[in-house]
């Protein structure tokens, strides 16, 4: 499956389901989620993304699917029984992250206390530092575990898997998120 511009211009505003399973161990947080994303109604999905292939990489999951036209209900329950979650800081689609202003950013964060507080993970770990400094006001973080929680949810910053993230590789982004699914224990 493919989609013209038009057609992905359409999603803008737009907004993904949560993958939020009953035992949710490792909750990830995307900055919001882009067109693509929003048309296949799959969080991180893109042809150009490398979440789940490092999500593979780092032995979190055994499996690839067609990231051109989303996930099938088995294989979100798949993802939902190796005890992953998906979620946002700001659930309106966008062309890019860059057009999210703090206000929004800073209101996810609310929005990711609330989500937390529901399901309880023992870690969440917010893909992508820029939107973690800025959301939880937090100028000098670094990548990894943070020394604040949510409740009793470890909170940890992880780089974003996007194609636009020129400087992480597959290999660097499944080591960071084996790090994060180690804290959480699913691994």
């Amino acid at each position: 499956m493919g989609f013209t511009r038009e057609q992905l211009a359409g999603y803008a505003g737009k907004t993904v389901d949560d993958l939020l399973g009953p035992h949710v161990r490792l909750l990830f947080v995307g900055i919001n989620p882009g067109l693509w994303t929003a048309a296949t109604n799959t969080h991180f999905c893109h042809p150009s993304n490398r979440f789940y292939p490092a999500l593979r990489r780092a032995g979190l999951i055994d499996w690839g699917f067609d990231t051109s036209s989303g996930m099938s209900p088995e294989e979100r329950a798949r993802l939902e029984r190796a005890g992953i979650g998906i979620t946002n800081l700001v659930p309106r689609a966008t062309a890019r992250a860059s057009e999210l202003d703090t206000t929004e950013l800073r209101l996810g964060r609310e929005r990711v206390e609330r989500v937390v507080a529901e399901v309880a993970p023992p870690v969440a770990a917010v893909a992508g530092l820029t939107a973690y400094r800025t959301a939880f006001e937090r100028p000098r973080a670094v990548l990894g575990r943070q020394p604040e929680t949510i409740g009793e949810t470890r909170l940890w910053v992880v780089p974003n898997p996007s194609g636009l993230n020129a400087h992480e590789t597959v290999d660097s982004l499944a080591d960071w998120y084996r790090r994060a699914a180690e804290d959480a224990g699913l691994l």
